[in-house]
């Protein structure tokens, strides 16, 4: 008796004849990856590179992508120089004060947003639907329609050139923000545990604080790290209401590296690295609650 002969390798839409396909899709799929982290981080890169070639090789023609030396002297001179009347001087003060108005501002839009998040989340109450529209439109106003009565309001207040201008300005459109993303992870929360709680004997600000929060621990701290950031990286109303190191935020010293009659590409691009390493510093020590953060407003539960 003859075996009879197999034919899925010849059948149309046998396993066989499908693994072209699907490595050839593989393959153009890790091929479009690697292509956009390339395009992502080259600019990362350039930045790094910027900051420790030399003046010659930042102005040679053609542009090479490789510094013939490489020198630390900026990074240097922005964090240890002793010259007080430096620009360096001035660059270590506005990172203090970045730092300190994005803590504040953080601090401010979780202590209200969180609880204003859970109310939306889970009360029912007239005019729900209108007044958290009504919060995000504050957040999604253009700077510039605000600047002109905000600045007068701080300078009726005798807050121009403080950072404690700059605390109130920005936790008035993080706040919303913090609103509008934490209101999604409350609602991937289920509502079974809130009853359970206040079944124990919970009020619902105790149910909030001791069962809800502990188990939206992730979506509370990527929403502290984009509320932190969105504080950092602020320049345009950091600029109009500052005027003096005693306020100015990193932001507008990096500005001040462009001068009217020329541009110090060399600091601009150390100063840059510097301001990145806090915000990267925290994304990594908080990456496992970052990602799962992110995920957990896609799920409900």
């Amino acid at each position: 008796m003859t075996a009879r002969p197999t034919t899925a390798h010849t059948r149309p839409g046998g396993r066989a004849s499908r693994r072209p396909g699907r490595l050839a899709r593989s393959v153009v799929l890790h091929a479009l990856m690697v292509l956009t982290i390339i395009l992502i981080l080259a600019p990362f890169a350039w930045l790094l590179i910027s900051s420790v070639s030399l003046p010659a090789d930042l102005l040679a023609k053609p542009l090479s992508f490789v510094p013939h030396a490489v020198s630390f002297d900026r990074f240097a001179a922005l964090t240890i120089s002793s010259n007080p009347d430096s620009s360096a001087a001035g660059f270590r003060a506005a990172m203090w004060n970045s730092l300190v108005v994005a803590s504040a501002v953080t601090l401010v839009g979780l202590v209200v947003g969180i609880p204003a998040a859970y109310a939306f989340a889970r009360l029912r109450f007239p005019g729900r639907g209108w007044l958290i529209l009504a919060f995000m439109a504050t957040y999604m106003l253009p700077p510039i329609a605000l600047v002109i009565p905000l600045y007068q309001t701080m300078s009726a207040l005798h807050l121009i050139d403080t950072t404690i201008a700059l605390i109130i300005i920005y936790s008035s459109f993080v706040t919303p923000f913090v609103i509008w993303i934490m209101r999604g992870y409350f609602e991937a929360v289920s509502a079974e545990l809130d009853d359970a709680a206040r079944v124990d004997g919970c009020s619902r600000l105790g149910a909030l604080v001791r069962v809800v929060l502990p188990v939206s621990t992730p979506g509370i701290v990527s929403t502290s790290l984009l509320a932190f950031l969105l504080s950092w990286d602020e320049f345009f109303y950091a600029l109009i209401m500052t005027q003096t190191p005693v306020a100015k935020t990193l932001p507008v010293a990096l500005n001040d590296f462009i001068g009217r009659h020329g541009i110090d590409f060399g600091m601009l691009a150390a100063g840059g690295v510097i301001a990145a390493i806090p915000p990267v510093l925290i994304a990594f020590a908080f990456q496992r609650y970052l990602i799962a953060g992110l995920t957990a407003g896609g799920v409900k539960g």
